[in-house]
């Protein structure tokens, strides 16, 4: 067999000839040409015969072994009819692209699976390479127009650069996927997203979950007014449990004892959980809570009470909150006042929750792996790379080595 015919075997090249094979140093540049006569124009894909000129072009492929694999070809620019002077379409790789569409498909399957910098040393290109390859394998791959029926969304920011910067992330409950991101968390980038998904489809929305931002609550009502706005759970139980914990501290702070204070100020994560995970030691904690500071175990109480209402026990929700409201008021407890106020301010939000069940959990799901995402990828200088990271490893985007396609 020719030195060609088994590279060309090697090297699973589609549609192209191999002419002739180079080794230079650590690498090995192969001389290649469409197996088609007439080129074809990379923009429309229509043939076009009438040449402009040549240009000599390199692209990276899958190492051989040790090897750096380089394709070589004198591209042609064809005068298309319809789109002018443009590049001819290659077969083993995109318009513009310096790597093959193999090469491509391995960054982009490590990406989702390893930190850049591991990609960028194991396929032997720089870190920001890594980011564009990422970006192109997006624009290709992500799934037709990603906001056509929604119906159910859940919008929420993710902080990266030390959390001074941040990017609005909406998800699709229904599909479980990213399907839209900005830089920002104002209510102008939320009204982006309204603009990009346009006045047709933003009054199919049925429901929409966000945090209490007032910001958010804007955006969505301006956008999509038919819309149910839903409080996220996480974030209307964690108003009562902020004010419990702002509790046991100022109850810290007013017992004279060194002693007892201490014992108090360790009650902390037994006062915050939930019966059925105390430990042994925690029940006991919490039973010398209600026999020596009955403030603590009232709000206490009141925090156990709210979970209750919220996971549906003991009937309709409404009245339950405006009983447990009246009582977070007489309860003579600042903390828990100020948290009934906000409960009363948002009830229609959180009544909302309590009918229909929906949460941001799969939005926080989707950020906390988009976290590990910003923790894989150090260094972001700017929202892009990390915006495109996002739509390859939460955007329904499906990779596999492309060693696997293969039989």
């Amino acid at each position: 067999m020719r030195a060609t015919s088994l590279l060309k075997t090697i090297l699973r090249l589609k549609k192209t000839r191999i002419l002739d094979v180079v080794p230079h140093d650590n690498r090995l540049v192969v001389e290649v040409a469409p197996s088609a006569q007439v080129p074809r124009c990379s923009r429309c894909g229509c043939r076009a015969p009438r040449l402009y000129d040549r240009r000599r072009r390199s692209w990276r492929h899958l190492d051989v072994g040790s090897l750096m694999v380089v394709l070589r070809y004198d591209l042609r620019r064809v005068d298309c009819r319809t789109c002018g002077v443009r590049a001819e379409m290659v077969p083993w790789a995109e318009h513009d692209a310096r790597f093959t569409r193999e090469f491509e498909q391995l960054v982009g399957y490590l990406a989702q699976n390893a930190s850049k910098t591991v990609v960028a040393s194991m396929m032997r290109i720089a870190w920001e390479t890594v980011g564009s390859v990422v970006g192109r394998l997006v624009d290709r791959l992500r799934p037709g127009d990603v906001l056509d029926d929604l119906d159910e969304i859940g919008i929420d920011e993710l902080s990266y650069r030390k959390h001074h910067e941040y990017v609005t992330i909406v998800v699709d409950h229904r599909r479980g996927r990213v399907v839209w991101a900005r830089p920002g968390r104002s209510a102008e980038t939320v009204g982006h997203f309204f603009e990009a998904l346009g006045a047709e489809r933003s009054a199919r929305l049925k429901r929409v979950s966000i945090d209490m931002s007032g910001a958010y609550q804007k955006a969505v009502r301006m956008g999509a007014p038919n819309a149910e706005v839903v409080f996220d759970r996480f974030h209307v139980q964690r108003l009562v449990h902020d004010a419990l914990d702002q509790l046991r501290r100022d109850e810290v702070r007013d017992v004279v004892e060194p002693k007892a204070a201490r014992a108090l100020k360790r009650t902390r994560w037994a006062l915050q959980k939930r019966p059925w995970n105390l430990t042994d030691i925690e029940h006991r904690k919490l039973a010398d809570v209600q026999r020596t500071n009955r403030r603590l175990y009232r709000g206490h109480m009141l925090k156990e009470t709210f979970a209750a209402i919220l996971d549906g026990d003991g009937g309709p929700a409404e009245p339950q909150l405006h009983s447990w409201i009246a009582w977070a008021v007489r309860s003579r407890l600042r903390p828990f006042a100020k948290a009934a106020a906000t409960v009363r301010e948002h009830l229609e939000g959180i009544l909302a929750y309590c009918r229909t069940g929906l949460s941001n959990g799969p939005v926080e799901a989707l950020n906390g792996k988009a976290r590990t995402i910003t923790r894989r990828s150090y260094g972001f200088h700017g929202p892009n790379s990390l915006i495109a990271l996002l739509f390859l490893c939460c955007g329904g985007i499906r990779l596999t080595p492309p060693h696997a396609v293969h039989p």
